[in-house]
């Protein structure tokens, strides 16, 4: 794909509440008409659609008011980050067609000033060192939504003794677990975020960007809310899981006296049949159920890259979506309208024959090879032709020959006739059987008049079907893909169930006898194409080679998914 085909446009936008609040900060003078924006992901899992949502938004608003948009790691767990997501994360982004240029931050370049800024709350009194593990504040100490909690007994710690523990935390003097810095909020809040919150935790493990330099890492609500502040983001667009989290980030910078930016949260995009946990994406990869975070089933931008979506769909399935408060599940449906009618403009079309069923011309010329003239997209004037070697023996698919058609099956059937498309008139005069009675061969005569576009024939048919050159035919290893789950809610289950007994066991089918034609070779490496009939597919990024053609399905051409469920 060419820069400007991934490039996306940026038109005027569909105006919602983010850009109301801009227009009003811009009219009122804060932030000085500037809009700075963020992307802020964990590199502890590969992106998911869900992060489209967030990616477009934030890199959007930057380029619709010509402002900003920092590319920002916010990585302070190290034992569950690593340099591949790190790199996945930035494939995914610049796939989408988005660029931070020289604005590219990780929350470890500021761990020094993180700690920094941790002292002088201690030393303001407003954070303390706690002995109490976490699950022993959350059961004994930190109450119900309905119910305050307690102090700590360790809350009044003398400063000077807190100061002296952070230090020596920070050393590597104690085991993981001995202690923890809080902040010192409102044990009585009804905001349980604000009940005196973790901030710092030991963790004797090395990080992939800063080695073993420390010992203790930020908590994540500790660092990102300062790490907008520290980059000057104006306004920190969030989803809505964050909106309970804002108090806690407007007190941290309010207590040191630091520069705030604006937190606006808006609704997740969550598709049915999916799921998007981190936690659980990882547990499909690691137990095998799934080929690896870019396996075509997975709702990882890797994945939908591999089974064939394009950028521009997912773009446009975004703006469709739009932007609102309120959560809300879109139909799966949507996203894989979105990639058909993206396709149907862009992508060629060609013959490939999934089931194949020899079929022989027997009043064609043996041995003759002739080349027909075959539109590459009907919905592109400018994608020109190509030609396709026809002969006398021929591979259909199985599916377009009955022995016993009922009335309304408009293929091939005994003394039935029908349109070998861009070639000829074909009318079948008989089979050959195997010993189990299933058709192995198919037998017709073609009409020397009736060639595609040349045809004097006179000769009506009903059917049209697509075929492939026995003698050119090259073999491929065709993968259908279906969704990965079989109910729409698949990560709702009764209490000790797993989500896995939602999988779909008919999510991949091999079809490893499959044909298609020369010039499905000649398209470029992830170029998206049509079979005619069968659905749109990509060569597989990982398994296709020159010696082995392997084939992602991905999408059908129309929704069939709903036809099934009704069934």
């Amino acid at each position: 794909m060419t820069d400007k085909e991934n490039s996306p446009e940026v038109s005027k936008p569909t105006h919602h509440f983010i850009h109301q609040i801009i227009d009003g900060h811009n009219e009122s003078g804060r932030f000085g008409g500037k809009v700075h924006t963020r992307f802020p992901p964990e590199p502890n899992g590969y992106l998911h659609i869900g992060h489209a949502k967030s990616i477009c938004l934030n890199f959007g608003i930057a380029q619709q008011y010509d402002g900003k948009c920092n590319l920002r790691f916010d990585d302070t767990n190290p034992t569950k980050e690593n340099i591949e997501y790190v790199e996945s994360i930035k494939r995914d982004i610049q796939w989408l067609g988005f660029d931070w240029e020289d604005r590219l931050f990780h929350a470890s370049d500021y761990f020094q000033q993180l700690y920094d800024y941790a002292v002088r709350l201690i030393k303001m009194d407003k954070a303390y060192i706690d002995e109490l593990s976490a699950e022993e504040f959350a059961k004994g100490y930190k109450g119900t939504p309905t119910s305050p909690g307690k102090n700590s007994p360790y809350r009044d710690r003398p400063i000077e003794e807190s100061l002296d523990l952070f230090e020596r935390m920070k050393n590597g003097e104690f085991e993981e677990g001995r202690y923890l810095l809080r902040g010192k909020i409102d044990m009585s809040s009804p905001n349980m975020h604000m009940r005196d919150p973790a901030f710092y935790r030991i963790k004797h493990h090395a990080h992939y960007r800063t080695g073993e330099a420390w010992h203790i890492y930020p908590m994540y609500d500790f660092a990102h809310g300062l790490s907008d502040s520290i980059e000057g983001i104006t306004h920190s667009l969030c989803t809505l899981e964050f909106e309970v989290h804002r108090p806690l980030y407007e007190w941290i910078n309010e207590t040191l006296g630091v520069y705030e930016p604006q937190q606006i949260e808006f609704a997740r995009l969550e598709l049915n049949y999916t799921i998007t946990s981190k936690r659980k994406l990882l547990q499909l990869v690691e137990e095998g159920h799934v080929d690896g975070w870019d396996d075509p089933r997975m709702p990882t931008l890797a994945g939908l890259r591999r089974r064939g979506y394009t950028p521009a769909s997912i773009r446009n399935m975004c703006e469709r979506v739009g932007v609102a408060r309120r959560n809300n599940i879109v139909d799966l449906s949507l996203l894989e309208f979105s990639v058909r009618e993206d396709l149907n403009k862009i992508a060629p079309r060609r013959f490939g024959v999934l089931r194949p069923l020899k079929l022989v011309i027997t009043n064609y010329p043996e041995g003759e090879t002739e080349w027909v003239d075959a539109v590459n997209n009907p919905e592109d004037p400018d994608a020109g032709s190509r030609k396709m070697p026809f002969g006398r023996e021929l591979y259909i698919d199985e599916s377009d020959f009955m022995e016993d058609p009922p009335r309304k099956f408009f293929r091939l059937g005994p003394d039935r006739t029908v349109r070998l498309k861009f070639g000829y008139i074909v009318k079948c005069t008989g089979v050959d059987k195997t010993e189990d009675g299933s058709v192995s061969t198919v037998y017709c005569e073609y009409y020397p008049e009736s060639k595609s576009g040349q045809d004097t024939s006179g000769i009506k048919v009903k059917g049209t079907l697509s075929w492939v050159s026995i003698p050119h035919a090259v073999p491929a290893e065709i993968r259908l893909y279906d969704r990965l789950f079989n109910v729409e809610a698949p990560a709702k289950v009764e209490e000790g169930e797993s989500f896995l007994k939602n999988l779909n066991p008919d999510s991949l089918e091999i079809l490893d006898k499959a044909v298609v034609e020369p010039a499905v070779r000649e398209l470029e490496p992830g170029q998206s194409f049509q079979f005619e009939r069968q659905g749109y597919f990509v060569a597989d990024s990982r398994y296709s080679t020159d010696e082995k053609l392997v084939l992602n399905r991905t999408v059908t051409l129309r929704d069939d998914w709903a036809k099934q469920q009704n069934k």
